[in-house]
């Protein structure tokens, strides 16, 4: 299709009465809707605020007679409407959205549709960090236990493409605040809500809504797995849910924790040691959490626990997630690229032992730089600060710590190698999302660990 043939604001066909469904958003997930549609004979408009949006020509081939809307969208759209399906990077206060909802137009997630027909358990994985570990841990046991399980949504395959799959035992589904938030409907067999720290507020009106959208994962559930160390989750939980609890301290009989055993930390449930933290793939204190929590849904799901404990023994991690790249004249680089607000970047920092060089930077997404650096400070031998809202970061670590700000990435290593010592991590957390710099997180974590090879080569 030619440049011109793109810019058009309507495209295709334009009938007479158009389908009461509007799609909007033409990504990853708003195609995943169309094969959805299209695979249950349901006509669609679909509508997309970008003149050329990455996912225009694979449209094109799903639904080749649909009629398609570019740029910026009138309300005019909404006449005749009755149900908008909204990708979940648009927020609320999107012009359309808020008029949808004045119109009282059912505004639903690609969640929403999937939960209304999917036939076998759903585990719902949610929390601010460390969802996509804990999905993929369990989706790893559930295969040692021989369990047919299909893990998507927020991770990997969009929601909806499970459904074109064979049916499994259990689907596993990592789900954003921003999907819970438009998902009013959600039976889960297990919910997982692994923690809530200050995220998204570039999306969210404010903190509370953003922790409201997460507590949603429980309104249905069959039974849940919560962590300690948050007391507010319990007066989210109906008095009779079946709950699991896990956390970095000693547990009571029945839940999981941390116990100590001759000096060696273990991953334990009640007092029964499972499994030394050290003898874990995973780096950093964090993972035990993750782990512990994935161990129990798996409980709950049926899962023994041998099998659980292999995967413990063999997964390393995801990439750019705590990832060790290098060790470059004793000093280890390790690429966190995925820690993307304050919260994740402190339980980087806290994960590991001696003395840290922290690369951070990029789009702040509203978060509490102030809240990182009186957390971290003491850790640091110094921070390197990059991207849009470096001036920011420098403004909260000054004083505290040896500062410096650099254009880039790139600069961002060279400038690390200069200052640690052997025995210490350099570690890239940076407490900010990556579109100011980078395509995402990934690319993110690819440039760094590009610098840090060309460190060593």
């Amino acid at each position: 299709m030619n440049a011109a043939a793109r810019k058009k604001p309507v495209a295709s066909r334009s009938p007479a009465r158009r389908p009461e469904t509007l799609v909007y958003g033409i990504g990853q997930t708003g195609l995943s809707v169309a094969r959805f549609l299209s695979r249950n004979g349901v006509e669609a408009v679909y509508v997309d605020s970008r003149d050329e949006p990455p996912g225009l020509d694979d449209l094109r081939d799903i639904v080749p007679d649909a009629e398609v809307v570019l740029g910026a969208p009138s309300t005019d759209l909404l006449a005749g409407v009755t149900r908008l399906i909204v990708s979940p990077g648009i927020p609320d206060r999107d012009p359309l959205v808020t008029a949808a909802r004045r119109a009282s137009i059912a505004v639903v997630s690609d969640i929403e549709l999937f939960t209304h027909e999917a036939l076998a358990d759903i585990v719902a994985i949610t929390g601010s960090n460390g969802k996509s570990t804990v999905t993929t841990l369990l989706s790893l046991m559930c295969d040692a236990a021989g369990r047919k399980a299909l893990a998507g949504a927020n991770l990997g395959l969009p929601a909806l493409d499970l459904l074109a799959e064979p049916e499994p035992e259990l689907y596993l589904l990592e789900l954003s605040s921003f999907q819970l938030m438009r998902t009013e409907y959600l039976p889960a067999k297990v919910a997982v809500l692994l923690n809530v720290a200050a995220d998204h507020l570039d999306w969210h009106r404010d903190e509370a809504e953003y922790r409201a959208a997460k507590y949603r994962v429980f309104d249905q559930a069959r039974s849940a797995v919560v962590n300690r160390d948050d007391p507010d989750v319990f007066d989210h939980l109906a008095p009779e849910l079946k709950r699991v609890s896990f956390g970095l301290d000693a547990p009571d009989e029945g839940q999981y924790g941390i116990v100590a055993d001759a000096g060696v930390d273990f991953l334990a449930r009640g007092t029964l040691p499972l499994l030394a933290c050290a003898d874990m793939a995973m780096l950093g204190r964090h993972n035990c959490a993750n782990a512990l929590a994935a161990m129990a849904a798996g409980e709950l799901i049926g899962i023994e626990v041998p099998p659980m404990l292999e995967v413990l023994n063999e997964f390393p991690g995801l990439p750019h997630r705590m990832q060790f790249v290098a060790n470059v004249r004793g000093v280890d680089y390790v690429n966190d690229s995925k820690a993307t607000n304050v919260d994740a970047a402190i339980a980087s920092v806290c994960s590991i032992e001696g003395p840290v060089v922290l690369l951070a930077g990029g789009q702040g997404k509203g978060g509490d730089f102030q809240m990182l650096a009186r957390a971290v400070a003491r850790r640091l031998r110094a921070v390197i600060v990059f991207g849009e809202d470096a001036g920011l970061l420098a403004e909260a670590f000054k004083d505290k710590v040896p500062l410096y700000l650099v254009g880039g990435l790139r600069d961002a290593v060279a400038r690390a190698r200069e200052l640690a010592a052997s025995g210490d991590t350099v570690l890239l957390a940076p407490a900010c999302a990556s579109f100011d710099q980078f395509e995402n997180y990934m690319q993110r974590g690819d440039a760094f660990t590009a610098a840090v090879r060309g460190l060593s080569a």
